[in-house]
């Protein structure tokens, strides 16, 4: 848990919760079981995938007899959408879809995922439990700095906000100087971005001559993108705001599928009543694991009607952890990265989390770092440069010294040997939404 050091940042009044929130482990169990068994015989007679992976598989649906039986079931992949591109996972008539959004499609086909209104009415309440957690009211002001588009953020946050009440300023990602302004003008309460954009707006910022921390923001609502308690300190010391998490992909709905409290800021309660989670071994996915143990997290969706998701393998590296500000809702630990943006260097593994938290220990060192991978010619072994902003009115000599502390600590905790090379403030490419921290320089074939 992060204290934050501004006082001027109150904890915020006691919410009404939605009853689901309240709800005991127990009616929480029997609420999922009752929900699941309509979703596996649901997504069974209405997606061809799912009769073919199921018949394939050798179960069915009245096989789901407790929530365990859950584990017989065949995994959904992204692979599997983008076969089904770009409708084939649609579970109702293209007439009943009010909305399609789609990934990137930058490594591939997009995959693509479409909502009925009942599904957005309920991603809507439930991105609205998450803003509510995180410290935002009915009546604040709201900065939405997420990406509007295809991509579920913008559109996600904007109606989760508005279903809270609040007053919506619809900015989008990138133009920070216009968001800088807005943020002046419009004296916004909250402010939702990705973190490592909300980190170039407070570099921005002071480099405009503003102090971060005197606007008018409390409340940061931050995702889409791994981030450490470290980078969670420098926020919210840089801005004076309580900064709080919060997790989704498309996939399974967009952002709100888990919300941090901003009173424990202890990791992302999972919503239960609408998901059922679990966490497997990524290198054996015969083995669901305990609550407490790494793995990679799955997601079953228990009420959603255009696209139900069975069992989807996110790829997102967690771990299971029992509910704090909301008792029968679990939490999940930290993403510490996906198993896709692992680099696997000499046989040991590391990911971008690893080296900013690492890094941001450092005082002399800032949290604008790239990772870039080379294979040296006439040699077989890869080899691992980090390029690292130094901070402002650091000199060489303590840059010198950063460097070294930062691939001796990088040696000691992660394990792997690495060249640091320590740069000059502002020359590293800021980010406007979703950050590149990887930069692959092997020769390809």
């Amino acid at each position: 848990m992060t204290q934050n050091t501004a006082a001027a940042v109150s904890a915020p009044d006691a919410p009404v919760l939605d009853r689901e929130e309240t709800m005991s482990r127990d009616e929480l169990e029997a609420l999922q079981l009752s929900r699941l068994q309509h979703t596996v015989a649901y997504a069974y007679e209405r997606v061809p995938l799912y009769k073919r992976k199921f018949d394939e598989t050798g179960v069915h649906p009245s096989d789901l007899r407790e929530l365990g039986d859950l584990g017989k079931f065949p995994y959904t992949t992204k692979e599997d959408l983008r076969l089904e591109y770009p409708f084939g996972m649609f579970a109702v008539p293209q007439n009943e879809v009010a909305r399609i959004h789609a990934s990137s499609g930058t490594t591939g086909r997009p995959t693509v995922v479409g909502y009925t209104k009942n599904d957005l009415a309920n991603w809507a309440t439930l991105v609205a439990r998450c803003f509510r957690a995180s410290g935002i009211r009915p009546g604040m002001k709201v900065h939405n700095a997420y990406g509007y588009g295809l991509f579920t953020g913008g559109l996600g946050a904007h109606a989760g906000a508005e279903a809270l009440g609040c007053t919506v300023i619809p900015m989008s990602g990138g133009q920070t100087e216009r968001q800088i302004q807005l943020i002046q003008d419009f004296q916004p309460d909250a402010i939702l971005a990705t973190p490592s954009y909300l980190l170039t707006i407070a570099d921005a910022m002071a480099h405009m001559g503003i102090d971060p921390a005197s606007t008018s923001l409390k409340y940061a609502v931050l995702g889409a993108e791994p981030w450490t308690e470290e980078m969670r300190h420098e926020l919210e010391t840089t801005m004076n705001i309580k900064a709080s998490d919060i997790y989704g992909l498309s996939e399974v709905m967009g952002p709100g599928v888990a919300g941090e409290a901003v009173e424990t800021q202890d990791g992302c309660h999972i919503w239960e009543d609408h998901f059922r989670p679990e966490i497997i071994d990524p290198f054996d996915h015969t083995t669901v694991l305990a609550d407490g143990e790494p793995g990679e997290l799955v997601f079953t969706s228990l009420t959603k009607e255009a696209l139900p998701i069975i069992r989807y393998r996110t790829k997102d590296l967690t771990r299971l952890l029992p509910g704090t500000a909301r008792p029968a809702h679990r939490r999940i630990g930290r993403i510490t990265g996906r198993s896709d943006d692992m680099i696997i260097l000499r046989g040991v593994n590391i990911f971008p989390s690893q080296i900013e938290e690492i890094a941001l220990r450092i005082p002399e060192l800032s949290p604008h770092f790239q990772l870039e991978i080379t294979r040296p010619e006439g040699k077989r072994m890869d080899s691992l440069t980090v390029k690292i902003e130094r901070r402002e009115n650091v000199t060489g000599e303590a840059s010198s010294t950063a460097a070294l502390a930062l691939r001796e600590q990088i040696k000691i905790h992660v394990g792997s040997s690495c060249v640091v090379d320590v740069v000059e403030p502002g020359s590293l490419e800021r980010s406007s939404g979703k950050l590149r921290r990887i930069y692959d320089l092997r020769p390809k074939g």
